[in-house]
Parts: structure tokens; C-alpha cells; sequence
């Protein structure tokens, strides 16, 4: 008996440091499924949004709007290293981040985010970061200047999409009052399409815009960037679960369906209006779809996807009109119709489909604990009326601050000549 004992508190004494070690290491699944996730999401700015972008202005401002989304690449990354990880993500107050992680100090390649390394969770966060600023661009294609996209950059991440950040996934006020926001309808698509909005009007329209056709000058290239995007979506939805797990599948799995919801809405609404269904319109309809169904990936099931996906190519086709044709604003590539109206919608719509009160439609339990319809419809509200408000001054005053000491548009003989030209001196084609 004696022995029996000794053998057993010594089995004992060795394994408690392996299990107390095994806690203190990431997962391997989990780290792999998210550093491809990473891939994924960095992929969607390089080279897909950049590429969609590029195909849809004409052929003389091709090479600015891959310069423009490369720079913010690069200007993006340093500013996420130097401090905007630390504000959005250490613990600070309600508003903002701490100074913990300032230049990423004291992070080691034994830190942890939950179940994966901090590091891999810095650079996944950094590649929203990026691509937020990026979609922007689209709102201002062919006329603003290069070193005011430089200077929007750098002090809208700061002021704008830093603190948004931390106030609905680094621990604020909008993340503890309950608003669902799995992978960024708040956080990137209403702040991007707020932003674009703001810009198209402080910018104004294009030189004969209405008056001028201004058709793509490569829809294969747009194409070819939306795909890069589809795929890319399933790193942007599917990594927010931050876990190889049944959360991420069914992310994936929603983000999928919605977008093919989306862009048949958006076909057919464009082949009943107009008479034909056309290549622009399905790539369209498809972003339309991505970007809806972004905050709510994580919480609704297959069928509430769908009404999500076929709700945003309906309601952004007709936003999409209505910019254009009634407001007469001249958001070069439709930022705040697809991204802003789609990330508003998505994100008032997961406040129903997440609830488990609707049957098949509902997140079925993906969403445990949530308020009841109208009380998360309530926190949704919130939620989309503060962040568009935020953003709305914020990018009004930067762009007021950038106007006023380098300007933000080209003027009318480099904007004839086309931004390649003028503003980097090369060519996109020379054939």
C-alpha cells in the first residue's frame, strides 16, 4: 500500500508541470488555421482590392490606385507595429487602449492571444487595418493627390479606426454593451463607407462626371480581383473565430452563400431595371453580399445567410442608384453604397437572425446569450449611429486639416493627364 502510494504521488509530481506547460502553449490547429487566415485577409488588399479598384478606373489611373492600395499597405503595417495594436488591443479604459504594447514591446514569440501566439494575432488585426483605409480609396479614384492619401492614412488610422477598434473588440464600451460584430461591420465597412462618403463630397465629382462616360477600362482585371476576394473573405470572416473550430466552418459557410445571394440579387435587380444583367453588376452584387453578411458571420445560420445576402444586393443596387443618380455624388467605385449601406445592414440585421426565436433563420445557438430581438436591435442601433457619427466628423475634420495645408485634389491639367503620369510619372500600359 505504502508503495502503491509513493508511485502514485510521484506520477503525480511529474506529470503537474507537463499539464501546468500544456496550458501555457498555443494550439497548433488553431495557430495554423489563423496564420493561413492572415494570408487570406492580406491577399484581399494585395492583390485583390487592388486589382478590382484598378480594373474599374480608366486606363491613364490604373497605376495610381495600385500605388495608392500598396502604400497604405506598407504606411498601415508600421503605424499597427509602432502603437495602433497597443491602443486598440491592451487594456486601457472605455475609449481606448493602454501603452503597453507600444512598438510591440515586451511580446515574445511565447506570448499568447487566447489559444494562439500574440504575434500571429498582431498580424492578423494588422491586415484589417490595412484593408480599411484601402477601400477608401475607391471614393476618391483618379483625382486626389498621393501625399494627402499619405496624410489620410496616418491620421485616420489614428484617430478613426484605432479607437473603433477598441471600442467594439479591445474591450470598450461598445463591445460591453453587447453589439455583435464578428468580423467588422462597424469596425471596417461602416468606418471605410462613412469615410468614402465624407471624401466624395469634400472632393467633389470627377471632371464630366454625368456628362462624360466613365466605363471601366478592365473589367477582366475587376473580375479577377473580385474572385481573389471571395476567397480572401473566408480569412476575414472564417480567422474571427480566432479558433479552428465549428465557428469558423459555419462562417465560412454563411459567407459563401450570402455572397452568391448578393450577386444574383444585384444581377437580376440590374437585368430587371435595365433590360440586360451585366459582369460589373454580379462582381458587384458579390462584394454587396461579403460585406453584409461580415458582422453576423459569426452568429447566423445557412438560411438566415441567404435573406442577408439577397437583402444587401437589393438594398445596395438601389443606394447605389440613388448616390448617383438622385444625390448626384460621385463615389468613383461605390465605397459607402456596397461597403457603408452593406456594413449598416448586416450589421441591424444580425440582431434578428442571431436571436434563436426564428426557426431555421436564426443563428440557431451560434450567438448564446444574446438580448432579446429588441433588446440587441436596440445595441445594434447604438452601435451603427455612434460609429457613423464618430467617423462622419472625424474624416470631415482630417480632410478639412489635409485641404488646408497640402490640398486634396490634383488639378485640372494632371487630372486630364491621369494620375500615373502626374502624380508617379509612368505609364500602366505601353503597348
Amino acid at each position: 500500500m505504502k508503495l502503491f502510494i509513493s508511485l502514485s504521488v510521484a506520477m503525480a509530481t511529474l506529470m503537474w508541470p507537463f499539464s501546468a506547460f500544456a496550458q501555457e502553449v498555443a494550439n497548433g490547429a488553431d495557430t495554423a488555421w489563423i496564420m493561413t487566415t492572415t494570408a487570406l485577409v492580406l491577399f484581399m488588399t494585395i492583390p485583390g482590392l487592388s486589382l478590382f479598384y484598378a480594373g474599374l478606373v480608366r486606363a491613364r489611373n490604373v497605376l495610381s490606385v495600385l500605388m495608392q492600395c500598396f502604400a497604405i499597405t506598407c504606411v498601415a503595417s508600421l503605424i499597427w507595429f509602432s502603437y495602433g495594436y497597443s491602443l486598440a488591443f491592451t487594456e486601457g479604459n472605455a475609449f481606448i487602449g493602454g501603452f503597453s504594447r507600444i512598438f510591440l514591446a515586451g511580446m515574445s514569440k511565447d506570448s499568447l492571444a487566447g489559444t494562439i501566439p500574440e504575434s500571429v494575432f498582431v498580424m492578423f488585426q494588422m491586415t484589417f487595418a490595412i484593408i480599411t483605409p484601402a477601400l477608401v480609396v475607391g471614393a476618391f479614384a483618379e483625382r486626389f493627390k498621393f501625399s494627402a492619401l499619405l496624410g489620410f492614412t496616418v491620421i485616420w488610422l489614428t484617430l478613426v479606426y484605432i479607437p473603433v477598434t477598441h471600442w467594439v473588440w479591445g474591450g470598450g464600451w461598445l463591445g460591453n454593451m453587447g453589439l455583435l460584430d464578428f468580423a467588422g461591420g462597424t469596425v471596417v465597412h461602416i468606418t471605410a463607407g462613412i469615410a468614402a462618403l465624407v471624401a466624395a463630397i469634400m472632393v467633389g465629382p470627377r471632371r464630366g462626371f454625368q456628362k462624360t462616360a466613365m466605363p471601366p477600362h478592365n473589367l477582366t482585371m475587376t473580375v479577377t480581383g473580385a474572385g481573389m476576394l471571395w476567397v480572401g473573405w473566408f480569412g476575414f470572416n472564417g480567422g474571427s473565430a480566432l479558433a479552428a473550430n465549428g465557428d469558423a466552418g459555419m462562417a465560412i459557410l454563411v459567407t459563401h452563400l450570402s455572397a452568391a445571394a448578393g450577386s444574383l440579387a444585384w444581377m437580376f435587380a440590374e437585368w430587371f431595371k435595365f433590360g440586360r444583367p451585366s459582369v460589373l453588376g454580379i462582381v458587384t452584387g458579390m462584394v454587396a453580399g461579403l460585406g453584409t453578411i461580415t458582422p453576423a458571420s459569426g452568429f447566423v445560420g445557412p438560411a438566415g445567410a441567404i435573406v442577408i445576402g439577397l437583402s444587401a444586393g437589393i438594398v445596395c443596387f438601389i443606394a447605389t442608384n440613388f448616390l448617383e443618380r438622385v444625390l448626384k455624388i460621385d463615389d468613383s467605385l461605390d465605397v459607402f453604397p456596397v461597403h457603408g449601406v452593406g456594413g449598416i445592414l448586416g450589421t441591424l440585421l444580425v440582431g434578428f437572425f442571431a436571436s434563436t426565436q426564428l426557426g431555421v433563420f436564426s443563428g440557431q445557438g451560434f450567438a448564446e446569450g444574446i438580448n432579446s430581438i429588441g433588446e440587441q436591435f436596440g445595441v445594434q442601433v447604438i452601435g451603427v449611429l455612434v460609429t457613423m457619427a464618430y467617423t462622419a466628423v472625424l474624416t470631415f475634420g482630417i480632410l478639412k486639416l489635409l485641404d488646408l495645408t497640402v490640398g486634396l485634389r490634383v488639378d485640372d491639367e494632371q487630372e486630364n493627364i491621369g494620375l500615373d503620369i502626374s502624380e508617379h510619372e509612368e505609364r500602366g500600359y505601353d503597348l
